[in-house]
């Protein structure tokens, strides 16, 4: 197979044609998207019709599932979970605000892929920005204090039962599952050198980080909140438009990804997984 791979022309992303992604891949092709995904950090794979089996092979091929809290996955699978909202429902976009997948977790995946189902004709663009750009980009000044910091994340404003997607969170088609266990909290550096590139980059933002190590809320709290305006400039971002029958992979170690609505009064389901942490 020879893989054609189309650079976005953004921040980040790429498109790759030349594979059938319903077929089993050889470890040539497998290493060959690997480096792209490397490069581009988002990946889009369009005209790929996939089922679920295909899309847990592919999972498998980079690095195996990883570990999915909180959110039911559908029937008759462990590690695929329904990306969902119905044209009438009302609840807030899921997952609207910028994060890298379950950054809570001792080892967060490595990625996420993601698949479109029932995609509407407008609207629904997934947005990432690229914080290792991000981080190249950064003011020396802003760089000296943030350097050696490590961040503490919880997934407790989202997940824990007084949390955004806790008791009160109604009329959500999503099936997901608030518990007092998203309270648990997590340590990462909040500058850190990718695993397999060795690559420096930003890792995670407000929102899953509720701390500092060493410095008191009303220290920490401001610096996150400017880190943040840095770090989702729209110089830093891919938005990714998408399609029917498409899947997307991305890095969760060098950007953070946010959902996007416009879409009311239209279905939209994708179909996902996670790619568990690398082991090298």
């Amino acid at each position: 197979m020879t893989l054609t791979i189309t650079p976005s022309g953004q921040a980040c992303g790429a498109t790759v044609t030349g594979v059938d992604l319903t077929r089993p891949l050889d470890a040539g092709t497998v290493a060959a998207i690997r480096s792209a995904w490397l490069e581009h950090l988002v990946l889009a794979f369009p005209g790929q019709a996939m089922t679920d089996d295909d899309l847990e092979a592919f999972t498998l091929a980079f690095g195996g599932f990883g570990d999915d809290p909180f959110i039911a996955p559908i029937p008759g699978r462990d590690h695929i979970i329904a990306v969902k909202r119905k044209a009438d429902e009302t609840a807030p976009i899921f997952a609207e605000s910028w994060h890298s997948d379950w950054s809570f977790q001792a080892q967060p995946p490595a990625g996420t892929c993601l698949f479109g189902i029932t995609i509407p004709p407008h609207g629904g663009n997934t947005e990432y920005v690229n914080q290792r750009a991000a981080l190249a980009a950064m003011p020396p000044a802003l760089r000296a204090r943030i350097e050696g910091k490590i961040a503490t994340h919880s997934a407790g404003v989202g997940y824990a039962p007084s949390g955004l997607y806790g008791e009160n969170d109604k009329g959500r088609s999503m099936d997901i599952r608030p518990s007092e266990s998203a309270r648990a909290t997590q340590t990462h550096p909040l500058i850190h050198r990718h695993p397999e590139t060795g690559e420096e980059s930003l890792y995670g933002c407000i929102g899953y980080i509720i701390g500092i190590e060493g410095m008191s809320e009303a220290e920490a709290y401001p610096l996150l909140v400017e880190l943040l305006q840095w770090q989702a400039q729209p110089q830093f971002i891919y938005s990714h438009v998408w399609e029917k029958n498409m899947l997307v992979m991305w890095d969760n170690r060098s950007v953070l990804h946010r959902a996007t609505g416009g879409y009311a009064g239209h279905d939209r389901l994708l179909h996902r997984t996670t790619i568990a942490a690398w082991a090298g």
